[in-house]
């Protein structure tokens, strides 16, 4: 629901791949990523099938669940951004590709004629975003010592494919590089490699009727009566914003219990102390006061959104020194 863009690269990336390996083996050498015919015959088309569609079916199931979990980034910023996110990286994974190889044939002396087809340029420098802007939630403990998120499944994922293939690295490299390149609020990337926005609208009227889906009215919503560890594990496994809301809608229930107020003395009792500090004194000075922490009105858009108030968000990102995870973590715990 709600991601029509995911959905369709999901089905139909899949769909070609599939018959290309099962019943059109003989046509597979069009969608070869070779880059000596690239550089050497000028065979540029080869940018476009050689990036776009997996031969390796182990390279299509791992691409395709990581494309279903990175669905929420078109939930969050919607069709059109996710799609300049993609473009723009595909662009410039594709020059980096070609540079990384001319580097290891330098430094190294490895010869690299043909790199792993796919789009795995767009599904690694996915995870640029998926590192800083989705709150890292532990679930349990491995042996005392090791901590499980809901964020490991899909980074095992994106190591499994990292050791598909030979070459597979410095695909991965190349797109890890274009993600923080678009990420970057200097190099302003983001504002060059977009797509227009008639572009989108006959995209809209075309292709999102096609694989969009119907909101789903049967399902039964969960984790309202739920522990906070059954609310954890349902998370992970499903990785979806409806978890999250059922989190906070807990967390609003034990609000109001508590007269509706939030116990920030429970992770944060610098705030108790210093507001203590204050009311001693019927006239506190300017002298005695902090400066406030300046909040990034970005992660409180964010907090925002997963529907926490303002007021809770600004407080939480002050306490946190500006630590989206921490500010998170406390919300949907208390």
């Amino acid at each position: 629901d709600k991601a029509p863009l995911s959905k369709s690269l999901l089905l139909v990336l899949s769909a070609i791949s599939i018959l290309l390996t099962l019943l059109f083996q003989h046509y597979q050498k069009f969608f070869a990523y070779n880059l000596q015919a690239i550089k050497e015959d000028f065979q540029i088309w080869r940018l476009v099938c050689g990036r776009t569609i997996c031969l390796d079916l182990k390279d299509t199931f791992c691409s395709s669940l990581l494309i279903y979990n990175f669905r929420i980034f078109e939930r969050r910023y919607g069709s059109r951004k996710f799609s300049s996110f993609l473009l723009g990286v595909w662009m410039l994974s594709a020059l980096f590709d070609l540079l990384l190889v001319e580097i290891a044939q330098y430094i190294f002396g490895i010869t690299i004629n043909s790199l792993p087809s796919g789009f795995l340029g767009p599904v690694f420098a996915l995870f640029v975003p998926f590192y800083s802007s989705i709150p890292r939630v532990q679930v349990t403990q491995v042996l005392g010592h090791f901590s499980i998120t809901n964020k490991s499944l899909v980074y095992i994922l994106g190591l499994q494919l990292l050791t598909s293939g030979s070459y597979i690295w410095i695909l991965a490299l190349s797109g890890l590089i274009s993600g923080i390149c678009y990420n970057s609020s200097m190099l302003k990337v983001h504002r060059i490699l977009c797509v227009p926005r008639w572009v989108a609208k006959i995209f809209s009227w075309t292709l999102e009727p096609v694989f969009s889906s119907a909101e789903p009215t049967n399902e039964v919503r969960v984790g309202m009566g739920a522990t906070v560890d059954i609310q954890r594990q349902q998370r992970m496994e499903l990785l979806d914003r409806q978890i999250m809301m059922s989190q906070v809608a807990q967390m609003r229930r034990q609000r109001q219990q508590q007269g509706g107020m939030i116990n920030w003395n429970r992770l944060f009792p610098p705030l108790r102390h210093r507001h203590n500090a204050n009311y001693q004194d019927h006239r506190p000075s300017e002298q005695g006061i902090p400066p406030p922490t300046e909040v990034s009105e970005e992660q409180v858009a964010r907090l925002m959104e997963m529907g926490f108030s303002r007021g809770d968000a600004l407080e939480a990102l002050r306490a946190s020194n500006n630590d989206l995870n921490v500010a998170t973590n406390f919300l949907l715990q208390h």
